[in-house]
């Protein structure tokens, strides 16, 4: 486990020194971390809220308390995400959530019905369907690789379906995901090393030239699908050019198959440790959306968001610097016991829980909602087949940074051998 170091061992909200946590932001992005990353928030919490340390592009500025995110998100104009354009190696914003309001809306107002709860609630019967199919594909199987078995598989195969794409071009799509969204963990190498940057960017050609190929084959064929929403669709009374499809499809990958897989992974993997908490959602089926959500809190799977300042300011009293990139530490502000006193404790029954699990403000997560749908279906089902399971004994889960997912989780179908109390007599 990676040791947290309060950076500058200031005291209260807005910690002024400069170092960090002892290598900065790159000591945070480790699989170590991101394997219990709760330690770790809990050591910055301590060193201040909000603190200055290395990012990985310069000077940054860190915040982990729920109120200084929850100003983040409030103010697009001062803490912006159209400035984090090319991050990930795209050569044009993508649409939405690289612009700020007021470009941002009209984009938003075009995708925005296509994911509200009305319209993904067509999915559910869908969902249920493929998990049990998933499920019977392991046949009598006691042992399976629940990351390549199911937890990938499923919302990926609803993203193709979605998109009106081949299932065939399922490992194609999580390769050219794995090198947007981790390519550090692809590589083998430390997030801000020049061969890391090098690889997104050649990924991100790959993806234009896909779905450019794609939009080439819809000008003749329509199916009833997102893309050909999109291609027929107006934003102020003209259609989209070309290049705002790509960067909306761009999107669309690297933010559609990662999170629900990591959720479901993270949740799992407590689950299985926690066979007491697992015999809840066993026996309260119904019970299941608060277990969700509270999972999502717990274990928040996307680590963190990240936006940068366009003027001096301050932030939960620590100084922000023009151009500095700002990062949103969303699994700390959800643990922050500063917004709820028993952030520490996982409860199923807690039916009020405002966590950040899908960011917030204007660039809140689009596709939150069939998320969620996902989430609970896949849960009800699983545990309405599965209810034991176990991570295999031996094995030490690599839970990648940045988005917690993973490669491989070997899991142990049904309860654990009954365990042999016989006692030996005394010699």
């Amino acid at each position: 486990m990676t040791e947290a170091r309060a950076a500058g061992g200031g005291s209260g909200d807005g910690d002024q020194g400069d170092g960090g946590y002892g290598g900065g932001v790159a000591r945070l992005m480790t699989v170590d971390v991101a394997r219990n990353p709760k330690p770790v928030y809990q050591e910055l919490q301590h060193g201040g809220r909000v603190q200055r340390m290395d990012g990985l592009n310069g000077p940054a500025v860190v915040a982990t308390g729920r109120a200084a995110i929850d100003e983040i998100f409030k103010y697009p104009d001062l803490y912006s995400s159209a400035a984090h354009f090319g991050s990930l190696g795209n050569v044009r914003p993508l649409i939405p959530i690289e612009y700020d309001p007021p470009e941002q809306r009209k984009y938003r107002k075009l995708i925005n019905p296509v994911f509200a709860p009305q319209a993904i609630e067509r999915w559910r019967e869908p969902v249920a369907r493929l998990v049990h199919e998933l499920i019977d594909a392991f046949g009598d199987s006691t042992e399976i690789d629940f990351a390549r078995q199911f937890s990938t598989p499923l919302p990926s195969q609803i993203f193709l379906t979605l998109l009106g794409l081949p299932l065939e071009d399922l490992p194609t799509f999580l390769r050219l995901k794995d090198g947007i969204v981790r390519p550090s963990v692809v590589l083998g190498l430390p997030p801000n090393h020049p061969d890391v940057k090098a690889h997104q960017k050649a990924t991100a050609r790959e993806i234009y030239d896909y779905f450019d190929r794609v939009l080439d084959g819809r000008a003749a064929e329509r199916p009833d699908d997102l893309l050909s929403h999109l291609l027929d669709a107006e934003v102020e009374g003209a259609k989209l050019t070309r290049e705002e499809l790509l960067d909306i499809c761009f999107l669309f990958l690297t933010a559609g198959l990662d999170t629900v897989s990591a959720s479901l992974e993270t949740f799992m993997a407590y689950l299985a440790d926690h066979p007491e908490r697992r015999a809840e959602v066993v026996a309260a089926p119904d019970n299941i959306d608060n277990v969700v959500e509270e999972l999502l809190r717990v274990e928040s799977p996307v680590m963190l968001v990240s936006r940068f300042a366009t003027a001096d300011t301050e932030l939960g009293g620590c100084p922000v610097h023009e151009g500095e990139q700002v990062y949103a530490f969303l699994g700390a502000a959800n643990l922050d016991d500063q917004d709820v006193p028993d952030a520490a404790e996982v409860r199923f029954d807690r039916t009020v829980n405002r966590h950040l699990a899908f960011g917030g403000g204007v660039h809140r997560c689009l596709g939150s909602h069939l998320a969620r749908l996902e989430l609970r279906v896949a849960l009800r089902e699983w545990h309405a087949r599965i209810p034991h399971y176990q991570i295999r004994p031996g094995t030490r889960l690599n839970i990648s940074p940045g988005v917690r997912s993973l490669d491989s989780f070997p899991m142990l179908l049904g309860p654990p051998p009954a365990q042999d109390n016989t006692s030996k007599d005394a010699e």
